[in-house]
């Protein structure tokens, strides 16, 4: 196991539990909610089939107050592997796809969004 792999797999949280910063994001989410700006949201409620034994599964499934579908992934680091993925789901199904990461507070902090 290399170095990269191993503390990546000190990391790993059992399915179904939120990092640090999937929690923030949650509570974001929440907030947006409360605002009258998202209907619903779900950790993990979706998985998209991409092939044979391939799935794809966003971090957040969000439906807008307008009835809009989005599929958001917290991403601190891109794996190659992360990366290749939400780009064929947004190939393949017709929701908005968003990738969130923490913006540096030097930077005004919040949340930069890239839509794939």
């Amino acid at each position: 196991m290399t170095q990269q792999r191993a503390l990546q797999a000190l990391g790993r949280l059992k399915v179904g539990q939120m990092n640090k910063t999937e929690a923030a994001y949650a509570a974001t989410l929440a907030q947006r909610q409360h605002a009258g700006e998202v209907a619903w949201f779900k950790f993990e409620g979706l998985k998209f089939r991409l092939a044979d034994n391939t799935f794809y599964t966003p971090d957040f499934a969000v439906m807008l107050a307008d009835g809009a579908l989005e599929a958001h992934e917290v991403k601190g680091h891109w794996q190659d592997d992360a990366r290749a993925k939400i780009k064929i789901a947004a190939d393949m199904y017709p929701w908005r796809f968003v990738a969130v990461r923490v913006k540096a507070k030097k930077d005004g902090g919040g949340w930069a969004l890239e839509e794939f």
